[in-house]
C-alpha cells in the first residue's frame, strides 16, 4: 500500500483496487499502530472513496453528507495516541451515522427531509456522545428511506427527497433496502469502517441482508434513542451494521449505556455489556438448540437452497435443529403493529420536534403534511404521504384502540411468539432467512418485497442478528439469529460461528445489472 498522505491515483472501481477494502477494525488499528497509516489518512482514503465511488462512478448516493470536520478530528486523535495511547479499539476508527441520528456539530440531521434539512441538530445523540467518547471519527451521514420509510404506503425504499435515490453496490439497478439504506450500502461498498442504521422493523436487518453485512438489531432499551428522529418508542432500537460479526460486536459495545433522556434503557441495567468480543468464539454453536421457523421459507427455491446449505453448516458446527419451531403467532402482527407505529409516530415525533427547539420549523405531523405538499415536486414526485395522513388523525396514546393494540402486539409477539416458541422446545434462539434477495428498484409501482423474516423481533422489542448466508445470482442473502430479550452476546456468538464456518460474504462489484 502507499504510505500515509502521499498522492494517490484515482482509486479502481474493481474489487481489491481500494487499500483499505474490506478492512477491519483490528486491520486499521494495526495500519495506525504500527505507523503506516494515521487516524486523517485512513480517514482521508474513505473521503476519497466516497468521492470516488458514491458522488462519481457507481454513484450510490449512500452518503448524503461528509463531516466536515473528520479530518481535524482524526487529526486531534493522532495527538492523543502519540501522547497518552489509544482510547480503545474504536480509537480513530471512521463510523457513517443514518441521517436520522443527531450530531450537534456542523452537519445537519433531516431523516432524509427538505423539511429538516436548514439547520443541525442542538446536540449529539446518547449513542454519537459514547461513540466521540471512544474515540470513533464520525465520517459523515448516510442516505435513507425518508422518515425511516413511514411516510408512504407505496415508498420506494432508499429514496429520499434530500438525498435521492440510493442503489446496491452489488447492482446498481437493485433496492439496497430501508430504511438504513445508505448505511448498508455505503458500508458495504467500503465507504467507512462502520455503519450505524436504526430499525423499528426490518430497517437494520433487512438492509443488511441486500447488501451482504452483518445486522444487528439488539433488545430495545439497550441502545438509547434520544437524539434519534423515531417512529415508535416500543419497537424502535439504533445498531451496528458492519462487515464482519466482530466489528459489530465492538460498534455495539460502545454504544450501550444508560441514559436518563431514554427511559428505556433502565431496564438494561446488569444485562449490558460494554465488550461483546468475550462471546465470539468459533465453537459457540457446539450443543445449542436452535429452532428453524420454517414458515419464513418458500421466499425462492433459490433461497431456499441457500437456507438449507445454511443449516447443514449450522449442524455441522455442532448445534441441534428443532425443525420446524414456528411461532404459534405466525402471521398475525401485521394489523395491531401498524396501528401501534401509526400512533406512536405521531405523538412520538412531535416530541422529537420540541426537543429540536428553534432548529425545528415544523412542531406537528400536520405542518410536515403541509410543508410535503408545498414542495410536491422535491418530495413527492413518486410516491406521497398516506401514512402521515392515517397518523395524523390518531389520537393521543391514552385511546383504547391503541391500548389494545399495544397489548395484542406483546402476546403475540411475546407470550404467545417468541417466548412461547423457546419454551416449548427449550431453545437457546430461532433462526430463519432474513429475506430475499434485492429487487429492482422501481419509482412507479415502489417495493416489490419478497418476504422477511423480521417482524416478530421487532414487534416484541427482541434481538436479532442476521449475517451474510450465500448470494442468489451474485445478489447476498443473509440468515437470522432471533432470542429472547437481553441475548445479544449469545446470538453474536452463534453468529460469529455461522460466518468463521461458511465466509459467505462477497465484495460487492458495482455490476449495471444481474445480466
Amino acid at each position: 500500500g502507499t504510505r500515509a498522505d502521499t498522492p494517490r491515483a484515482q482509486p479502481r472501481q474493481a474489487p481489491g483496487g481500494f487499500e483499505l477494502a474490506e478492512a477491519t477494525v483490528a486491520d486499521l488499528q494495526g495500519l495506525m499502530q504500527s505507523g503506516r497509516h494515521t487516524a486523517r489518512s485512513i480517514a482521508a482514503l474513505y473521503l476519497a472513496r466516497i468521492e470516488a465511488v458514491d458522488r462519481s462512478g457507481p454513484a450510490l448516493r449512500s452518503v448524503i453528507e461528509v463531516n466536515p470536520d473528520a479530518l481535524a478530528i482524526a487529526e486531534a486523535l493522532d495527538a492523543e495516541r502519540a501522547a497518552r495511547g489509544p482510547r480503545g479499539p474504536l480509537h480513530g476508527i471512521p463510523v457513517l451515522l443514518k441521517d436520522n441520528i443527531d450530531t450537534g456539530d456542523r452537519m445537519l440531521t433531516s431523516a432524509g427531509s427538505l423539511a429538516l434539512a436548514d439547520a443541525p441538530a442542538p446536540r449529539d445523540a446518547f449513542l454519537v456522545e459514547r461513540l466521540r467518547a471512544a474515540g470513533a471519527v464520525i465520517l459523515g451521514k448516510t442516505n435513507l428511506s425518508e422518515w425511516a420509510n413511514f411516510r408512504s404506503t407505496r415508498s420506494t425504499s432508499g429514496w429520499s427527497g434530500r438525498g435521492g435515490q440510493t442503489r446496491n453496490p452489488y447492482a446498481l439497478d437493485r433496492n439496497p433496502c430501508g430504511s438504513s439504506s445508505g448505511t448498508g450500502a455505503a458500508i458495504s461498498a467500503n465507504l467507512a469502517a462502520l455503519g450505524v442504521g436504526t430499525e423499528t422493523d426490518g430497517s437494520i436487518v433487512c438492509p443488511s441482508n441486500n447488501c451482504g453485512l452483518v445486522g444487528v438489531k439488539p433488545t430495545v432499551g439497550l441502545v438509547s434513542r434520544s437524539g434519534i428522529v423515531p417512529i415508535s418508542h416500543t419497537q424502535d432500537t439504533a445498531g451496528p451494521m458492519c462487515r464482519t460479526v466482530r466489528d459489530a460486536a465492538i460498534l455495539l459495545g460502545a454504544m450501550t449505556g444508560i441514559d436518563a433522556r431514554d427511559g428505556a434503557t433502565a431496564a438494561s441495567r446488569y444485562r449490558t455489556f460494554t465488550d461483546y468480543l468475550p462471546f465470539l468464539e468459533a465453537g459457540s454453536l457446539r450443543g445449542v438448540r436452535l429452532g428453524v421457523m420454517r414458515k419464513f421459507f418458500g421466499i425462492s427455491p433459490a433461497v431456499d437452497g441457500v437456507m438449507e446449505q445454511a443449516l447443514a453448516a449450522l449442524r455441522d458446527a455442532g448445534a441441534a435443529l428443532v425443525d420446524p419451531a414456528d411461532l404459534p403467532s405466525h402471521g398475525k402482527l401485521d394489523a395491531p403493529e401498524l396501528e401501534v407505529l401509526l400512533y406512536e409516530f405521531k405523538a412520538d415525533l412531535e416530541g422529537y420536534l420540541a426537543g429540536r427547539g428553534d432548529t425545528a420549523r415544523h412542531r406537528t405531523l400536520e405542518a410536515l403534511i403541509a410543508f410535503n405538499r408545498e414542495h410536491a415536486a422535491q418530495e413527492m414526485p413518486w410516491f406521497q404521504q398516506e401514512l402521515f395522513e392515517q397518523a395524523a388523525r390518531k389520537g393521543p396514546l391514552t385511546e383504547p384502540a391503541y391500548l389494545k393494540a399495544l397489548a395484542a402486539c406483546r402476546r403475540l409477539s411475546r407470550t404467545r411468539g417468541i417466548d412461547a416458541v423457546l419454551a416449548r422446545h427449550r431453545l437457546d434462539a430461532l433462526v430463519a432467512p432474513t429475506g430475499g434477495p434485492a429487487w429492482t428498484t422501481d419509482h412507479v409501482n415502489g417495493d416489490h418485497f419478497t418476504g422477511s423474516s423480521s417482524t416478530p423481533a421487532a414487534v416484541a422489542g427482541y434481538p436479532s442478528v442476521t449475517v451474510p448466508a450465500g448470494l442468489v445470482a451474485g445478489l447476498p442473502v443473509g440468515l437470522s439469529f432471533v432470542g429472547a430479550a437481553w441475548t445479544e452476546g449469545k446470538l453474536l456468538g452463534y453468529a460469529y460461528a455461522f460466518e468463521q464456518a461458511t465466509k459467505a460474504r462477497r465484495e460487492p462489484t458495482f455490476l449495471p445489472t444481474i445480466d
